[in-house]
């Protein structure tokens, strides 16, 4: 069990920022819930009869063997944190299957960011331990980057999360606000305080973006470029609110609690959301065979939406970002 002190040294207290944005989250859901309590009533109603059957597993799971060299230590960004067991016997069994100590660690770090990005489904669940979502093959983004960033971690790459809390996702929401359209209101509400995020990894010295929480087909089935390791999505597709970015090496303390609160309390309706977004993954991936495959279809994305997205995670200045300091 953690020390209070290494509570607070591996940065698992929530920042200020976080708990204000958790503060006015739960105003305006309350706001919500009380202002409209016909369609809140009615939307329940809906969701019991919303399925979601969660995908297999697209990956066969390698087994541990003995003398497998797992590279994490006690040094910050290489040691276990919230969430994020880079030590479980079962994460160091994949990083050893994605070339842990067999290659760069910008390789290896690349190779780690496809895995996740491509083979995890996205899924609205509860927080668990990396390991567990490696075992179960989907999770929300968090579930995603703590993947990523354990992965890393096992292979001797220091690693580490970025937050913020966004002001849009319309691309990616739009079905659902079809579906029920309380849930627009909800959703701008649970923004402030639902993060999103994304994993870096140091290489070279430097910091590397790697935004692994959406599938190449759900970004084609809203248009967007396929974005790879080294870039960012802030600004393509996620604007962050300002003053809500911080890094850490860990999740925060209290961050799973939103989720828990959704499933226990409009399961339905979360069920709804996920079948939703499996979807949006099968229209994706038709429009990328429509295309003539993924080549084909992120080069005309960058075309249309004008994107030459930054490797490194460098943008152009914009207003509407604001960037803390670690």
């Amino acid at each position: 069990m953690l020390k209070p002190w290494e509570v607070v040294g591996r940065g698992m207290l929530p920042p200020w920022s976080m708990v204000r944005a958790n503060a006015r989250g739960l105003l305006a859901i309350a706001r919500i819930l009380l202002g409209n309590l016909a369609a809140v009533r009615a939307l329940m109603r809906q969701s019991r009869r919303w399925t979601y059957e969660p995908p297999p597993r697209g990956y066969e799971l390698p087994e541990y063997e003995a003398g497998m060299v797992n590279r994490s230590s006690r040094k910050k960004y290489l040691r276990p944190t919230l969430y994020c067991d880079c030590r479980d016997r079962r994460i160091t069994a994949m990083a050893q299957r994605l070339g842990a100590g067999g290659t760069s660690a910008r390789a290896f770090a690349e190779t780690a960011f496809d895995f996740v990005k491509r083979n995890v489904a996205f899924e609205i669940s509860p927080l668990a331990d990396a390991a567990d979502v490696l075992g179960r093959g989907a999770g929300s983004c968090l579930h995603k980057i703590s993947l990523f960033v354990a992965l890393c971690r096992a292979a001797g790459i220091e690693a580490r999360y970025r937050f913020f809390s966004l002001t849009m996702l319309d691309n990616y929401m739009e079905p659902e606000f079809e579906r029920a359209p309380l849930i627009r209101k909800w959703y701008d509400a649970m923004g402030s305080f639902l993060l999103h995020g994304s994993g870096e990894a140091r290489i070279g010295g430097e910091w590397v973006c790697a935004d692994v929480g959406a599938e190449p087909p759900r970004q084609a089935a809203s248009g967007l470029p396929l974005t790879r390791f080294g870039e960012d999505s802030i600004g393509l597709w996620l604007f962050p609110v300002p003053g809500t970015m911080f890094r850490s090496e860990s999740v925060p303390l209290g961050l799973g609690w939103p989720a828990k609160f959704l499933m226990k309390r409009f399961a339905g309706t979360v069920a709804g959301f996920n079948a939703g977004i499996l979807e949006q993954i099968e229209k994706g991936r038709r429009i990328i065979e429509a295309a003539g495959g993924e080549a084909a279809y992120d080069a005309g994305a960058r075309r249309r939406h004008g994107a030459t997205v930054a490797a490194q995670g460098l943008l152009e200045p914009n207003e509407r970002i604001v960037f803390q300091r670690d």
